[in-house]
């Protein structure tokens, strides 16, 4: 059944994305007077459209993607007609070619901008900022001597980070050095944290987690927990006298417990208790491990409101340019091989989140709309021939030149860029199944 919703809902989340993406190019070909001979929702074999004016709107056997056919388009196809794509000078070119990962980011940008308005979530900020409530042992944070209580002051240049700026700069930067500086005490000490790759995620990783207080949000029925009489909504203070200030260290404390009775604070209803708690050596979700059968989280004090046009518009642009910033630092630590290309998400894998969002409900799909928008477009303008940034780049080219490249070249280049891109398509396929199959 959910295999079922997934398509299904990953069929609405590319069907929005192919129709606007493809309507900037339209919209810029028709502006320019280009003679457009097909608008197609899908590739391969016509199933079904109409004809309106000179132009056949279509939809096609292969629904993963969509594409614009215009007259003269392709190299060697120049047809003498003074409204053929090749027959317009190169700046309405490049428009043409540019308009598609625009309306992507235009989508991006006011899909958030009307939740925003409709409603904006915002996780309160703490006294403090940056406070640090776990440190893993042999971590690089704990290697450059990153301890638990400690206050990020700044990173890289930025002062005062919040944890989402931290975790932006954590996750780009795998065997870069990090220039932070935390206060201790009063003093503020510089130290030089070198993030590692971490390999299940493909992103750098510190070793560092957020001070914060964690809570019950799932009891596994017929585990100690449950038994035991912990309920959802009660907030860990300490476990056989640890303070608990990070989900980390959470699970840390359980997971070395080696099977000795816990003794879990928990604040319910205003009043603290202590309920102890026998661990079970289980594999409940995963490899064998001490468990009690609960799912902590984080909790989190959100602020919910309404903002107005200027201001959602104002923070929509400002959380795109944040997850753009990610996007080009994950594709430039993939270049200079410092991250894992493991990471990239298919269409496999893009269905299940897509089931995902849609069953946790609107606000979560309008987010994940807007992430892939903002993806399509970013990877429709890498200057990788055949999509629309390598066009760019040859008609960048060729204005310099003042003159066109020569038909053989322009062949060998797509023929490059289409062996690249089955290749990417490929192994991104791969990536997704080998996620979804057991180790070994």
């Amino acid at each position: 059944m959910f295999l079922l919703e997934n398509v299904l809902w990953l069929l609405v989340l590319i069907g929005v994305m192919i129709l606007i993406h493809e309507l900037g190019h339209f919209l810029a070909a028709r502006f320019f007077d280009v003679r457009v001979e097909v608008f197609s929702f899908g590739f391969g074999p016509r199933l079904f459209g109409f004809r309106k004016g000179e132009t056949d709107y279509r939809v096609s056997a292969i629904l993963f993607g969509g594409y614009v056919k215009m007259v003269g388009e392709q190299p060697g196809e120049e047809s003498g007609d003074p409204r053929g794509f090749l027959a317009k000078p190169r700046w309405q070119r490049l428009v043409i070619a540019f308009a598609g990962p625009f309306m992507n980011i235009v989508l991006a940008v006011g899909l958030l901008t009307g939740l925003f308005m409709v409603k904006y979530q915002k996780v309160a900020e703490p006294a403090h900022r940056g406070v640090i409530g776990y440190v893993l042992p042999g971590s690089p944070a704990d290697k450059a001597g990153v301890r638990e209580g400690d206050r990020i002051v700044r990173i890289e240049g930025k002062t005062d980070p919040t944890w989402e700026d931290i975790f932006l700069k954590e996750v780009a930067s795998p065997s870069r050095t990090l220039k932070v500086v935390v206060e201790r005490g009063g003093k503020d000490i510089p130290l030089d944290v070198v993030p590692t790759l971490d390999e299940r995620t493909g992103v750098g990783m510190a070793g560092w987690a957020q001070r914060a207080e964690i809570q019950i949000a799932t009891l596994s029925p017929g585990l100690p927990a449950e038994k035991a009489g912990l309920k959802k909504g009660d907030v860990v203070i300490s476990v056989s006298g640890e303070r608990i200030y990070s989900l980390p260290k959470f699970h840390d404390v359980i997971r070395h417990s080696n099977g000795r009775r816990l003794d879990i604070e928990v604040e319910r209803s205003g009043k603290t208790q202590t309920i102890s708690v026998q661990p079970v050596y289980t594999n409940l979700d995963g490899p064998q491990r001490w468990v009690i059968g609960v799912g902590p989280e984080q909790r989190l004090d959100i602020v919910t409101t309404q903002l107005s046009l200027p201001d959602a518009l104002r923070e929509s642009v400002d959380q795109n340019m944040k997850s753009a910033t990610l996007i080009f630092e994950f594709l430039r630590g993939i270049v200079e091989r410092r991250m894992s290309p493991k990471s990239l998400e298919g269409p496999i894998r893009i269905a299940q989140l897509s089931g995902d969002a849609a069953r946790e409900g609107p606000v979560a799909y309008i987010h994940l709309m807007a992430m892939v928008s903002l993806n399509l477009a970013i990877f429709n303008l890498l200057p990788i021939p055949i999509l629309d940034g390598g066009v760019i780049l040859l008609l960048l080219v060729e204005m310099l030149m003042r003159r066109d490249l020569s038909l053989s070249v322009k062949e060998a280049v797509f023929k490059l860029g289409f062996v690249f891109l089955m290749m990417v398509v490929a192994f991104v396929l791969y990536n997704d199944i080998s996620k979804i199959l057991p180790a070994g």
